[in-house]
């Protein structure tokens, strides 16, 4: 996903009513920069009264979630493959 796209989603999900749901099941590659933006993301959620929920990452993206404790953000739940480690 872009630059752009990505921003275009996170500014969506600011809007929207409700908890939000990221459907990560199909993506394979994730870096830093995804993690922080996520992070924010809940944070910016958190302060409207909702929730980050990240849905289905495959081993790998659960393993970096961990790794920068992203699973540990307050208004944030991991829902889906454990880690190889977990």
């Amino acid at each position: 996903m872009t630059q752009g796209r990505r921003r275009h989603a996170i500014a969506r999900a600011l809007g929207a009513e409700r908890d939000v749901v990221v459907d990560l099941r199909e993506l394979r590659f994730a870096d830093a920069s995804l993690m922080l933006d996520l992070a924010m993301l809940a944070r910016r959620l958190r302060g409207r009264g909702r929730q980050l929920r990240l849905s289905g990452p495959q081993p790998q993206i659960r393993t970096l979630i961990e790794l920068v404790g992203l699973h540990r953000v307050a208004g944030i739940s991991v829902v889906g493959p454990l880690s190889a480690t977990g």
